[in-house]
């Protein structure tokens, strides 16, 4: 109770919901409290934890009512601070944890309707189980959600055959920020009556409602796969291997991501039971996949010629063809593991960039150059998707420190005009400063200096239409002073 006698906003929800939605219990508010790279600290009011879709309308109705700001929280992997509440100690974390049921698979379809909790890893084995494919495919996949996928529109290995999230819904349930349900579930591929609102809620981080469930697009389950660890002398090489290779396969390169030499070291260096594909060293290499419904397709010998011709044309330099699956999953775990490498390694300034394809080489080489020239301190580790133009344009600092020494950020008080130069280099580019982890609370500023004003009006717009007391994730993607008071 307040000195006045008013209940406080917590003791409101916990005599409305009950304790055991409502919970305070302190080691779940400190995890809650803390996102995935530990760069924010917050202090949730308390957590709620919501059974159905009726408990977070109900939920939703009565903060909006009382103005009780709501931070929709999935597996909390996110890279931009998107899930975290502030410091303030007034922000309810509403957890889609207990909302994992599978509602319905249908492979005739080729839809499920799934809970927005529901782990990724999960929604894979359950489409795997009907016989049929789910290809979003993350590093997290065994603790993020399909909800939190949903929110920051994920991309992961598989964009360039399978599209990002966005590409794999077919509609969505959403509660609104005043308690209001929109649901289109029926997973139609064609449904022209008027504005699609599903891709308002696709990539938007919360801030305009919860999606508590979603149908998703399913897809024949590969039963043909090619893998490749391949050295390339620099990454144009690689953009024209890859048009090569979409060539010379009828278009089934399924993933085609680019290597520096550093990462694969940083692999090595931290994860002992790792090997390398290859024996000799190359400045670069290429990780690429083929993948067909087919069984029947000969997609190691289309890759094998396809990699011959490479090889004389001076695009390759060795190569690595997986011999079984066993071999394939070493080859993913060396790409899958530089994150972590990175992270054992010391404190690093991360980008997520994107580039049309085309464009990639040229901005490297500049990249590389103004980081060689301007931060020669820092270690460029660069790597990504180039099969859709996504790279992690990573400076790390491991390597020109002792051990002792490498929980020290000394790379922090450079962040900003390493930043400032990075996206700058991106925009004169063509490209875009957040390519699949989103803008959350860590790059908030950044949107306001890149996005077109008309852009930033029709997304404040948006907001206040869908959240005119500004209660859903404040301060992420726009700024408070955008949200109502």
């Amino acid at each position: 109770m307040t000195s006045g006698g008013a209940a406080t906003p917590l003791a409101q929800l916990q005599a409305r919901f009950g304790l055991e939605l409502i919970s305070t219990d302190p080691a779940s508010l400190a995890a809650a409290g803390v996102d995935h790279r530990r760069l924010y600290h917050g202090k949730p009011l308390a957590i709620a934890s919501p059974r159905s879709t009726l408990e977070v309308s109900q939920l939703l109705a009565f903060c909006d009512a009382r103005r009780i700001a709501v931070v929709p929280q999935g597996g909390n992997t996110g890279y931009c601070g998107a899930a975290t509440p502030d410091e303030s100690g007034t922000e309810l974390v509403l957890s889609l944890r207990r909302m994992r049921a599978i509602r319905r698979i249908d492979p005739a379809n080729d839809s499920m309707v799934v809970e927005s909790g529901l782990v990724l890893a999960e929604a894979q084995q359950a489409a795997a189980a009907a016989g049929r494919f789910f290809p979003l495919s993350l590093g997290s996949e065994g603790s993020c959600q399909i909800g939190g996928n949903l929110a920051t529109n994920a991309g992961g290995v598989q964009v360039l055959r399978y599209g990002m999230m966005r590409e794999l819904v077919l509609g969505l349930e959403v509660v609104l920020a005043d308690g209001r349900v929109l649901s289109s579930l029926d997973a139609l591929r064609k449904d022209n009556t008027g504005y699609d609102l599903r891709h308002l809620f696709i990539g938007a981080e919360g801030t305009l409602g919860v999606i508590t469930a979603a149908a998703l697009r399913l897809f024949p389950p590969p039963r043909a796969i090619a893998t490749a660890f391949v050295a390339v002398p620099d990454p144009q090489a690689a953009v024209t291997l890859l048009g090569a290779l979409r060539s010379a396969s009828g278009d089934r390169v399924s993933s085609f991501e680019l290597l520096p030499r550093i990462a694969l070291e940083l692999v090595l260096r931290h994860l002992p039971d790792m090997r390398a594909p290859l024996a000799g060293p190359s400045p670069w290499f290429v990780l690429c996949e083929l993948t067909s419904a087919r069984a029947e397709d000969p997609l190691d010998a289309i890759l094998q010629d396809a990699l011959g011709a490479a090889f004389e044309s001076g695009l390759a330099t060795d190569a690595a063809l997986a011999q079984g699956e066993r071999e394939r999953r070493e080859f993913w775990r060396l790409r899958e593991n530089i994150p972590e490498a990175q992270r054992r390694d010391g404190p690093s300034l991360k980008h997520d960039v994107s580039l049309p394809i085309d464009r990639l080489p040229a901005f490297v080489e500049a990249a590389s150059a103004w980081v060689a020239s301007e931060a020669p301190m820092a270690q460029l580790v660069c790597y990504g998707h180039v099969g859709d133009g996504n790279l992690h344009f990573n400076l790390g600092q491991g390597a020109t420190l002792a051990a002792a020494q490498r929980d020290t950020d000394l790379l922090k008080p450079h962040e900003d005009r390493v930043k400032r130069a990075i996206h700058d280099l991106v925009r004169a580019h063509g490209g875009s400063f957040s390519a699949e982890h989103g803008i959350g609370r860590l790059k908030v500023e950044e949107l306001q200096r890149y996005a077109s004003p008309v852009e930033l009006e029709l997304m404040r717009l948006i907001k206040q239409a869908f959240d005119p007391n500004g209660i859903m994730n404040p301060g992420k993607v726009l700024p408070r002073s955008s949200c109502a008071d």
